[in-house]
């Protein structure tokens, strides 16, 4: 089962747009297409994240989002991988990889010196993922989270 990864573009939304209500369900969001159309629409018209879709044959079966940022301490250029998600029936399949791997090459050629992300303590499968791909656990920093609204 070959994976094709591809950088999104606005043209994409169709495709992305059941992926990412998926993802946020998975993690006890109401599902929302409608916003989800919106909010990807503006990460990707205003440059604001780059969105990598993966297909298995010709069927969506992942996406992964990153957001630039900085780090101050090694005054260097970072992203963010916040979103994750491979449908389940092509889980196993080498997806999720091909998607870690399409990041880190993007944040190379970029010059970031890291990519970074956080999934919740109990998602074990995703923790296999990270750590079978070379991710490493942070065992320095806590991470806080202050609600705004």
């Amino acid at each position: 089962m070959g994976v094709t990864i591809k950088r999104a573009g606005a043209d994409d939304l169709d495709v992305l747009v059941p992926l990412f209500d998926a993802y946020r369900q998975f993690y006890r969001q109401a599902s929302d297409p409608a916003a989800a159309r919106k909010f990807l629409g503006e990460r990707i018209r205003n440059n604001q994240s780059v969105i990598f879709v993966a297909f298995v044959s010709s069927a969506a079966a992942g996406f992964t989002q990153l957001y630039p940022s900085f780090s101050s301490g090694l005054m260097a250029r970072i992203f963010v991988l916040n979103d994750l998600f491979v449908v389940p029936e092509a889980r196993r399949n080498g997806v999720g990889v091909a998607l870690l791997n399409a990041a880190a090459d993007y944040g190379r050629r970029q010059g970031a010196v890291r990519l970074t992300l956080s999934t919740e303590l109990s998602n074990a499968t995703a923790q296999a993922l990270y750590e079978k791909t070379g991710w490493r656990r942070d065992n320095v920093f806590c991470v806080y989270n202050q609600s705004l609204g």
